[in-house]
């Protein structure tokens, strides 16, 4: 009677291993394939309130990027500055040359694309390709109509190319 229960406990831990060395190998080969790295799963993505949305964003590693912004506000706009920083402030802002004649005009439901350069705080931001910049995009506009000026602060979250 003996032999046999020592027989079952090698079958059940034979077949127990087999499993756990099946698991570990697929765990290994999604690591190596890189399913685990944040920078992999990351997308770029930018939010603003109401009125403006983008429409697609790039981040080249010198800290440029490239944003198709979208105009959805009630009334035509004129673009007056816009900046990107890793941290919530307006400083190195964008501004067109000589406004409001270099002010970029926008009617509703019109698209601009416009690059800016991204900024650590009060450097130049630049990261190796693959990693992640998560800062603000500020943009300022001015309502043709009214001649209102507003200022739209947006979560910006790129995958460096």
């Amino acid at each position: 009677m003996r032999p046999v229960k020592l027989q079952a406990a090698m079958e059940y831990l034979m077949t127990y291993s087999w499993a756990l060395l099946v698991i570990a190998l697929v765990l290994v080969s999604l690591f190596a394939l890189g399913l685990f790295n944040p920078g992999n799963v990351i997308s770029s993505q930018c939010i603003l309130p109401a009125g403006l949305s983008c429409v697609s964003v790039f981040l080249a590693s010198n800290g440029l990027a490239s944003i198709n912004l979208l105009q959805a506000t009630d009334t035509p706009i004129n673009l007056t500055a816009w900046g990107c920083n890793a941290n919530q402030t307006v400083q190195n802002m964008y501004k067109p040359l000589n406004p409001p004649s270099n002010q970029i005009k926008m009617q509703i439901g019109a698209n601009y694309t416009f690059n800016v350069q991204c900024w650590a705080g009060t450097s130049q931001y630049s990261g190796t390709a693959g990693s992640a910049f998560r800062g603000y995009l500020i943009v300022n506009y001015t309502e043709t109509t009214t001649g209102f000026p507003h200022t739209v602060v947006g979560q910006l979250t790129a995958k460096l190319t």
